[in-house]
């Protein structure tokens, strides 16, 4: 787990920015208690949203329909994963046979 100190150094954002985005539900770290800390896949969309805001000019709404949008695509991504393993070991048993 990442401390909050280690996540701002590694994500060059200020404090105000980080509990901003904690607000909106942008992140939401791992483990709150006694201080949050966060994954690398925590630290990776705050990164992607530092650079939609800062490099790209992405407001907030758009900055939350994307991250909505990517969020969509790993759950279907996920499901695909399940789906194509239950297809995999359903081959496996008519071969057996």
């Amino acid at each position: 787990m990442i401390t909050m100190q280690e996540f701002l150094l590694r994500c060059r954002v200020e404090h105000q920015s980080l509990q901003a985005w904690m607000a909106a539900g942008w992140l939401i770290p791992p483990q709150t208690e006694p201080e949050p800390a966060f994954s690398e896949v925590d630290l990776a969309r705050a990164q992607l949203i530092r650079d939609l805001h800062e490099d790209l000019g992405v407001n907030d709404e758009g900055i939350s329909v994307i991250l909505h949008l990517i969020d969509q695509m790993h759950g279907l991504r996920q499901s695909m994963h399940q789906v194509l393993n239950e297809l995999r070991v359903e081959r496996e048993k008519h071969e057996e046979l």
